[in-house]
């Protein structure tokens, strides 16, 4: 005895190209490369990169920075330190040049690429380093969006690159920086020594691309696309009483 046909219905909805934003396609060799790059550029001695940069940003967090470990202990740490703070500010030296041009952290660049506006004194990013590995997709979707709208008024060559590694990598970049998670990195374009980096990044990763922003931006008129699809009903539960 041949099974009944199952029931179909006749589902409609709408879709929006402004959700379709793809990350740039990136063959993981190149993002070993990159990400191996990425890390000499933060932590190595760099003298094959800049000789003006001397010293790293992840050697100097190391060497004078006190680890958190937590609101009471540092509450506590200054209790018991205030008449040792000025002589240990004293012997600290200055931040590494470096580090006012790289931003770290998801909430840090977000801020920037929201507030960033042409004629700022800073300038902008030139690259954004994602370990999508490490992440679900809801914690980064994002940036591909804000990327192509910042930078889409830029020169092809000029607009920043957004690298995402496929790869965990967050341990790396952390112990590069010496910061306990590292979950992105953004560097200005006036980043000093990143000249090598940036030249490998430009010639393996392709701008973001945003076709839909200039279709939006015109004035034709487009009607609206509903896509319908037959679905199966599944069957209905019996109710026990």
């Amino acid at each position: 005895m041949s099974r009944p046909a199952a029931r179909t219905k006749l589902v409609h909805h709408l879709d929006t190209p402004y959700s379709t934003i793809t990350w740039p396609h990136i063959s993981l060799d190149d993002q070993d490369a990159i990400l191996e790059l990425l890390c000499k550029f933060v932590y190595a001695p760099l003298h094959y990169l800049s000789p003006s940069l001397l010293s790293p940003i992840g050697q100097h967090r190391r060497a004078h920075t006190t680890p958190s470990k937590g609101k009471r202990a540092a509450k506590r740490r200054r209790v018991e330190t205030d008449s040792k703070d000025d002589a240990a500010s004293a012997s600290v030296p200055p931040r590494p040049e470096l580090c006012d041009k790289v931003d770290v952290g998801f909430n840090s660049i977000t801020r920037t690429l929201q507030d960033l506006s042409p004629d700022a004194s800073r300038q902008p990013y030139a690259m954004v380093f994602v370990a999508r590995g490490n992440q679900s997709a809801a914690f980064n979707c994002h940036f591909p969006k804000m990327v192509g709208v910042k930078s889409k008024d830029c020169p092809p060559d000029e607009r920043t690159r957004l690298v995402g590694f496929s790869r965990s990598c967050s341990d790396r970049l952390s112990s590069s920086l010496g910061i306990a998670r590292v979950s992105s990195v953004a560097l200005s374009r006036d980043a000093p020594g990143a000249a090598p980096l940036w030249d490998l990044v430009r010639r393996k990763v392709a701008p973001v691309d945003m076709a839909w922003l200039d279709d939006a931006m015109g004035a034709g008129y487009r009607a609206t696309n509903i896509v319908s699809i037959n679905t199966v009903i599944g069957s209905k539960r019996v109710k026990t009483t």
